[in-house]
Parts: structure tokens; sequence; C-alpha cells
């Protein structure tokens, strides 16, 4: 495991607006106010984007005048990784950054080899906030409190990050594949920020992620699952779940108080029909909690004739101190909800001799400078 460790001032300086924060259309419309040709838009977005330029000076296809212009009105870099952690396996990265006004999110890059039909992937696991303010009770982030939103080249700029460790590692031959809005903080809390990432990420001229290869992950905000059913692209939409019954998942996940499991389901038949993709269920696996094979009969009825997949999750170990099931009884949980016609996987575990699980890294770096 190589480790850089840079603790650094966590104040909160002024700072411009980042340009990074701009779709490839607000980006047009600034080169419009600027008085400049249409053709300096592209310049500058394949100077972020395909360059990987971190201040408007490297953008030496501008003119001097111009960048003064831009450097006057906007910020490039919006991350600075202050700890990067490599897995001893090889397969995971994971990096601590500090925002420009001192807040601090983590990012994880996980390495997938390809079996069978399936290519090999580079997934990028995301933060949308700093911080969460939901409070599941399994989860680092949550047991943090909520800080603020991301921006959305605060969220997109972790996927720029990742494309240039791949291309440290492989000479350039290796991109993202995939991206996970499944970090720190609720995705659909941050909507608009989120979306507009979206956005620039799928951009064909610009990182070009194909909106298949997206995933949204929400703990069950049901107007924004039905909001999300209205957008043109094509995402996919994973739900924490966790629970299959109000009892259990209130007392793990405050959010049910507000959306019940029969409203959050009833909002993923509406997803379902109107889009006709996939719903992902995450369901974090707690011995004594939620693993027993009651547990697994009643969410076989939950998601009865739905089009779902469910995504098995062996907690991780946090300040909440809930024990992670054994092997045997997470297998027995899987395979009862195979008889019973669920599609279901166990996630594969990576990087954790490095506190890949979200939050963890963060929390270990406020406890140290404490």
């Amino acid at each position: 495991m190589t480790t850089t460790l840079r603790i650094s001032d966590t104040s909160a300086p002024e700072h411009r607006p980042s340009i990074l924060d701009l779709t490839r259309s607000e980006l047009a419309e600034s080169m419009e106010e600027m008085r400049q040709p249409k053709f300096r838009t592209m310049q500058i977005w394949q100077a972020i984007y395909g360059e990987s330029a971190k201040s408007f000076d490297e953008m030496t296809t501008l003119p001097k005048l111009l960048r003064a212009n831009l450097a006057n009105a906007y910020d490039v870099s919006v991350l600075e990784p202050m700890i990067s952690l490599h897995s001893k396996e090889g397969s995971v990265d994971k990096v601590l950054f500090k925002l420009n006004d001192g807040e601090l999110i983590e990012t994880v890059l996980m390495r997938y080899s390809g079996r069978g039909d399936s290519r090999a992937r580079r997934t990028v696991c995301i933060s949308t906030q700093a911080g969460c303010a939901l409070g599941c009770t399994f989860c680092a982030t949550g047991q943090q409190g909520f800080r603020r939103n991301l921006s959305a080249g605060e969220i997109v700029s972790q996927v720029t990050h990742m494309n240039e460790v791949l291309a440290e590692t492989t000479g350039g031959e290796e991109r993202v594949t995939n991206v996970v809005f499944m970090g720190m903080g609720e995705p659909m809390a941050n909507y608009d920020n989120t979306m507009k990432a979206v956005n620039i990420l799928n951009d064909d001229e610009g990182i070009r992620l194909g909106a298949r290869n997206m995933t949204i992950s929400t703990v069950g905000l049901v107007p924004q699952i039905l909001r999300l059913a209205e957008e043109p692209y094509q995402v996919n939409l994973a739900i924490s779940l966790h629970a299959p019954n109000d009892r259990l998942r209130s007392r793990i996940m405050p959010i049910n108080a507000r959306w019940n499991i029969a409203t959050l389901i009833q909002a993923c038949r509406q997803y379902i029909e109107k889009t006709n993709r996939r719903v992902s269920f995450e369901y974090v696996l707690i011995a004594g909690e939620n693993d027993k094979p009651v547990h697994a009969e009643e969410l076989i009825g939950l998601l009865d004739g739905l089009l779902c997949h469910v995504n098995i999750i062996p907690v991780n170990a946090t300040e909440a101190r809930y024990d992670r099931p054994d092997q045997g009884r997470i297998g027995k949980f899987r395979d009862l909800l195979r008889r019973g016609g669920i599609p279901v996987t166990v996630r594969i575990e990576k990087g954790t001799d490095i506190n890949a699980g979200c939050g963890q890294l963060r929390a270990r770096a406020i406890s140290a400078t404490d």
C-alpha cells in the first residue's frame, strides 16, 4: 500500500466560481458574453477535458488576454488530493480531497477484470455532498453530519482526477468506464448539480461517458425518483433499501419515516413503467439485524414482479459497531433470494485494507487532526 498524506489549513478563503461548473452550452454563453468567437468554447472544453489543464495559463491555444480575463472570472482547480491510498492487491485507489473551502470528500477507483462476455471495468464511486443529512445508522458518512452540497464541477472533477490516475498507471491506455453516484452524500438531495454533472460527463466532446454506464443511488427520495424518470439521460437507478419492512427500515434509515417502503416501491414501479429500465436494490447485510431467512422471504414478497436486481453488501465496520455476517449466512441469504426468483449478487469486496467504505477515510483524517 502506498500512501501520500498532506494535511493543510482547512480555512475557507474566497474563490471565484469554477469554470468546471459550466456545461458546454453554458461555456458557449460565457464566451459570447466575452465577445469571443464560437470556436473558443471547444478550445477551452478540450483543454479541460482532453488535456487536463489545471490553470488557464496551460491553455496555450488561447490568446493571453483571454486567459487573463478567464482567470479573473473563474477558477479551474476545485479539488486538492490530501490522502491517496492504493490497495495491496492493486485494484483500488482511494483519494481524500480537500475542496476550495476546506471541506473533505472521498472518491474511490475500482478496477474489475472482465469475466465471460463482460468487459473489464474501471469504476469510480463519487461523492455528491460533503457529509450527509440522512443519518443511516450503518453509514460512516451519515454519522458525520451534513456540511454542504457539491457543485457540478466538484462532482465531475472526481472523475477527471481518476482518469489521470489511470493514465499515469497505464500509459494512457485506460480511462474510467463507469461512474456510480454512491459516495458521500445523497445524490437526489443535490439533484440539480447531480444531473448537471451527468450532462458534463455524458458530453460527446468531453469525457464521453455513456449515460447507461452511470448509476445514481438514493435512499428513497420519492419525488426525485419520479423526476429522474422524466430525464432524457438513460442513467441507472439504485435504491438503498436495506430492510424488507417498515419497522426495521425506520430503525436503521430515518428517511423511511417520510417515505415508507410501500410508497418507495410504488415510485419504483412508476419509474420502471416510464423508463423500462431495471432498478437495483442495495441491501447492506447486518448480522442479527436484517440477515435472517424471514427477512429474505419478506424481501422476495416485496420485490415480486418488479424488473429489478438485488445487490447484497456485507456491512463495513464503522463507529456504529454493526457486525458483519459470516460467509455462510451471506450465502444462505443470497440463495434464498435466488430460489425466490430474485436476481441477486453479492458485491465483490475491494479495498478493505485502505478503508474504501464511504466516509471512513474522512473520519480517519479528521480524527488525526483533532
